[in-house]
C-alpha cells in the first residue's frame, strides 16, 4: 500500500526524489502520511481537492480488499 501511494505521488510531482511516505499501521486502520516538496503540494491536492480525493478513493478500495481502513494525510 505504501508503494502504491508513493508511485501515484511520484508520477504527479516535479520533484519525485522529495516524495516521502510514512505508514502508521494500526489494528484496523492504516494511516499514510505523504510529504512532497513545497511547490508540489498543489499538484498532489489538485483543483478543489479532486486529485487527493481520487488517491484516497483508490487507497480505500485497496484497503477494503485487505479488510483495513486506509487514511491519507498530505503533510506540508
Amino acid at each position: 500500500m505504501k508503494a502504491l501511494v508513493e508511485l501515484m505521488a511520484k508520477s504527479l510531482v516535479d520533484k519525485p526524489e522529495e516524495v516521502a511516505v510514512a505508514e502508521i499501521d494500526g489494528e484496523r486502520t492504516a494511516v499514510f502520511e505523504l510529504r512532497v516538496a513545497a511547490g508540489d503540494i498543489g499538484k498532489v491536492i489538485g483543483k478543489q481537492g479532486n486529485t487527493a480525493r481520487a488517491i484516497r478513493t483508490i487507497l480505500s478500495a485497496a484497503g477494503a480488499k485487505l479488510g483495513k481502513r486506509c487514511v491519507l494525510e498530505i503533510l506540508e
